[in-house]
């Protein structure tokens, strides 16, 4: 039988986790699954073994990675049923959830469900991407919160945005010194929404802190154009990248290269459940369509960086705010209550939101990022360059899951994950069409890969529920 919950949360990050806490709070039976063994998100991954068994670890990460032991603690604390450890392959609209955890099948049924899955970091797909060695930088960063130690040096950073000069800082922090390389920018970038930056005074001080611990270390982001990730052969470890730098071709040798262009939604859960998906010309994804308290189905409540790129802190709010909607649909509290509690909350998300806009208009994507060369492999499951999507857009193909037919595109392990939104961006490009008429790929259950044992588990838990196929999603 189905184990029955007033609300299932999915992701133990600082929204899953605020979320539950303010739920437990107002009575609501929470169960919280998480496919991490540990509460923290990515934002503050691995921070309780980092107290535990590397203290001296939580001061080179810096204190904003430390300012997550509180929440981790208050999660721990409250009366919540946390499972750790496991993964959710299928969602369904009438609130069935079917999750595997240690080769086991479980099977939930909820009155209300909220994804709090967080963001992905956005694929920054240049020749030589796909050669080991070649890491994002939440890549790396997370090598320092698990283990404390970073990959194989030399470390080159390329790309843009502020996880870069944390990065930057925090290897600093653990004895290596980074070479930080930029693709152009408008000196300007940002003028255009500076006012944001009264929303988020604190947030000012850590990256001006962060560009002066680069400057006292001699590091100075360099701008560059084309560039190439070397390494010995076709498919060997990268060894360096060489990019034009003031008209000149340079080389920078790299037995690691970092790379990043910002993060957006992670969308798959979503978008099995067939959620309205809005483009974001600034942020150039799509974001789920929700209401103000992150709602978007009968069941369904979405919230952190799944609901919108935003910083933790936003995340932190729009989870109490997803737990006041739902205490509030399931006839815990009544409308006055909820708008009552959710004043400051949503005082506090418009403020930052301001700081949001800001960084937005100050890092933007490279087009070179999202629109790569003919050559450059796009999916990395598949081998399929932007090249081919081009030829199959002047063939006819109108849409991704076309693109996927034809491809093979977005049919490997990721299941689309890397090149959606490239697929998305080069299509609307040779069609001329518009991002949001292109869509993306349809996404269908499991999610993720499951053994026949895990399915076997699932079937005889789940036989009260009547599982409804998900909706189509998103077109093209």
């Amino acid at each position: 039988m189905a184990d029955r919950v007033d609300l299932a949360v999915i992701g133990a990050g600082p929204a899953g986790m605020a979320a539950a806490v303010t739920a437990a709070d107002l009575g609501l039976d929470t169960t919280v699954v998480d496919e991490q063994a540990a509460p923290g998100g990515q934002v503050w991954r691995g921070i309780e073994a980092v107290v535990r068994d590397r203290p001296d670890d939580l001061g080179r990460l810096g204190p904003f990675y430390a300012a997550g032991l509180a929440p981790v603690r208050r999660f721990r604390a409250a009366a919540i049923d946390y499972r750790p450890g496991t993964t959710v392959w299928r969602i369904d609209p009438d609130g069935g959830l079917l999750a595997s955890r240690s080769g086991r099948g479980l099977a939930l049924r909820a009155r209300a469900i909220l994804m709090a899955t967080g963001a992905m970091e956005r694929p920054v797909p240049v020749p030589g991407w796909t050669r080991p060695g070649v890491m994002t930088a939440g890549g790396i960063q997370g090598l320092l919160k698990l283990i404390g130690a970073p990959p194989a040096g030399p470390i080159l950073l390329y790309g843009t945005g502020p996880l870069l000069l944390q990065l930057a800082v925090q290897l600093l922090a653990f004895g290596v010194k980074p070479t930080l390389l930029t693709p152009p920018s408008s000196p300007w970038a940002g003028l255009t929404a500076w006012s944001g930056v009264l929303g988020g005074p604190q947030l000012v001080l850590k990256g001006l802190g962060f560009l002066a611990t680069l400057r006292r270390a001699g590091i100075r982001p360099i701008t560059v154009t084309e560039p190439v990730i070397l390494g010995e052969g076709a498919d060997g470890p990268a060894t360096a990248l060489e990019a034009r730098v003031a008209g000149e071709r340079r080389r920078f040798p790299a037995g690691t290269v970092g790379v990043h262009d910002g993060v957006v939604p992670h969308p798959q859960a979503a978008r099995l459940l067939g959620v309205p998906e809005r483009w974001n010309p600034i942020r150039a994804c799509f974001e789920p369509v929700l209401d103000p308290f992150g709602r978007t189905g009968e069941t369904l409540w979405i919230a952190g960086d799944g609901a919108g790129v935003a910083g933790w802190e936003v995340a932190v709010e729009r989870g109490r705010l997803a737990a006041l909607g739902i205490a509030h649909a399931l006839g815990r509290i009544g409308a006055a209550d909820r708008d009552g509690r959710a004043t400051r909350h949503r005082r506090r998300v418009r403020r930052l939101l301001g700081f949001r806009r800001f960084l937005d208009a100050r890092y933007p994507p490279a087009a070179a990022h999202r629109r790569p060369a003919d050559p450059v492999t796009i999916c990395r499951c598949e081998g399929v360059t932007a090249g081919e999507v081009r030829a199959a857009a002047a063939l006819g193909c109108p849409g991704p899951n076309q693109a996927k037919a034809w491809l093979r595109c977005g049919m490997g392990p990721c299941q689309g994950r890397q090149c959606a939104l490239t697929v998305t961006e080069v299509l609307a490009d040779a069609l001329g069409r518009p991002q949001q008429a292109i869509g993306s790929y349809r996404v269908r259950p499991p999610l993720v890969p499951v053994t026949l044992g895990e399915l076997a588990d699932t079937a005889s838990d789940a036989a009260d529920l009547p599982l409804a196929t998900p909706a189509a999603g998103p077109t093209g």
